[in-house]
């Protein structure tokens, strides 16, 4: 176990950690127009810029810097990377696959700079960097042609190249955690587990690695069908240093599926919602006290170990959060008596017993 991890599993033992919240609704509020993307360096870019949000740690990194220093402010342990679709599959939408690395490095180095300040102010409160790595914009498990169910326009391969690549930039940036989020495809999850243990091997270094599954019904399934208990089944092999959920639902809807995830997880939870759902503009409209009650009733219920905010969530929101979970108990890690558990969309458990005579 890396120092790093020690260090994460003794504080979550003792408190219910804090991630940091939004960085897509952060970066919107700050109005950047196309040059602002584009900078010096991308001025005569052949393609719009503008909505490619990971390229600002290259373009505007004072920008990303204030983003998480607002966020430390607030009390975050953790602050996520800014580089959620940095991988050549996703960059390919600006022909930029080029960057990925380049993107991965210098967003791990741009949030390991501004955590290393925090935890220098606030020695008794040290500060994390996990690396942030989106679902990307491809699916290995669902088809992007409707006649033609059986299409895939990437491979297991190339995804599992290209997510190797970020892994390799992050943390050569200084990350602390891989962070794979807002799963919504079981295989990709799967590529990118496989790749990160590929760099751990190659590096000899193993940091602590968090899943992040996203629901995209109220049944409880992601995308490609999986219902919670299904999904945790295809990944405990990679024994994450904690499970979870995020996205797609605010804490009120969230609720029994982090039950579910709490009730099943012989590992640490992590649950970060959305802001409540978004409005017909697509913005979010839950208040910070109504995000921090909602989470601060988990905490007292022992659901959670780590938690924070995904989509719509502020500062603010992660102050009231932060607020309510301090002095509630991190819930307590089970253990099972080992039983073979197997999982296609739904789960399968085979308890093992003598036979009948």
């Amino acid at each position: 176990m890396s120092i790093v991890t020690e260090t994460l599993t003794k504080l979550a033992k003792e408190r219910i950690l804090i991630m940091d919240g939004a960085m897509g609704t952060m970066i919107q509020k700050e109005g950047l127009e196309e040059a602002d993307y584009r900078g010096e360096r991308f001025k005569d870019y052949h393609l719009d810029l503008k909505g490619n949000n990971d390229l600002l740690v290259i373009t505007k990194p004072d920008v990303i810097a204030k983003i998480h220093g607002e966020f430390l402010a607030a009390g975050a342990d953790i602050i996520e990377t800014d580089t959620f679709n940095a991988t050549s599959v996703s960059m390919a939408d600006y022909d930029m696959q080029s960057l990925a690395k380049e993107i991965n490095v210098e967003g791990a180095k741009l949030a390991r700079r501004v955590a290393d300040e925090w935890t220098a102010k606030t020695p008794e409160k040290p500060r994390f960097v996990a690396g942030s790595i989106g679902p990307m914009n491809q699916s290995l498990s669902v088809s992007p042609d409707v006649n033609n169910p059986g299409y895939r326009s990437v491979t297991f391969d190339e995804v599992a190249a290209a997510y190797k690549e970020q892994v390799e930039g992050l943390i050569e940036g200084g990350v602390d955690i891989i962070l794979i989020e807002t799963v919504f495809d079981t295989l990709n999850s799967k590529a990118a587990i496989f790749a990160t243990e590929e760099v751990f091997e190659e590096k000899g270094v193993r940091l602590p690695v968090m899943l992040s599954c996203t629901i995209t019904d109220m049944s409880g399934r992601n995308l490609s069908g999986q219902t919670i208990e299904a999904y945790w089944n295809s990944v405990r092999h990679a024994k994450p240093w904690s499970i979870g959920l995020n996205c797609a639902f605010g804490a009120e809807q969230l609720r029994p599926h982090a039950v579910t995830i709490s009730d099943i997880a012989d590992t640490l939870v992590c649950v970060y919602p959305n802001a409540g759902l978004p409005n017909e503009m697509g913005e979010y409209d839950e208040t910070p006290e109504i995000t921090g009650g909602l989470l601060g009733g988990w905490a007292e219920e022992g659901l959670l170990n780590i938690t924070g905010g995904c989509c719509g969530t502020t500062p603010d929101h992660i102050v009231a959060i932060a607020k309510a979970a301090e002095g509630k108990a991190p819930r307590k890690v089970p253990v099972f008596e080992p039983v073979m558990k197997l999982s296609g969309i739904d789960p399968v458990k085979i308890n093992c017993m003598e036979p009948v005579e």
